[in-house]
């Protein structure tokens, strides 16, 4: 009996282990304020866009308590939700951490200490790089 009961503890806790494992997001790094450095339009729109090119500056700060606040020139023009699950990229069809916020949802391409890198999940693809 004992062997059984402890079996069955061991199974729980690598069975704790291995859900915690999967089920990690990159939540934990996008927490910040991310400097907008530029974006770059899909192949049905190709542009580039640049705080000097547009004539304004832009920032998203992510909260941890799932909140986005959206600044332009330093003056807070939105402020709103976000979510970031697990999904499917709109173009490689392949499982990607995504993010929605204002309406949005984006493909987290890159994200690491210093940079932000998201790109819509449509058919638009439109590229929006940050910098902390």
């Amino acid at each position: 009996m004992k062997k059984l009961f402890l079996l069955i503890v061991v199974c729980c806790l690598f069975s704790s282990a291995y859900s915690l494992e999967s089920n990690t997001t990159n939540s934990g790094l996008i927490i910040n304020t991310w400097i907008w450095e530029k974006s770059i339009g899909g192949n049905s729109n190709p542009y580039t866009a640049t705080p000097k090119t547009i004539g304004f500056n832009k920032k998203v700060v992510f909260t941890n308590n799932g909140r986005v606040i959206t600044y332009k020139n330093n003056v807070e023009i939105r402020n709103s939700t976000y979510t970031i699950e697990k999904g499917v990229g709109f173009f490689d069809q392949l499982e990607h951490d995504l993010i929605t916020f204002e309406g949005k949802t984006y493909v987290i391409e890159n994200i690491d200490n210093q940079n932000l890198t998201i790109v819509s999940n449509n058919p638009d693809a439109s590229r929006t790089i940050y910098k902390r």
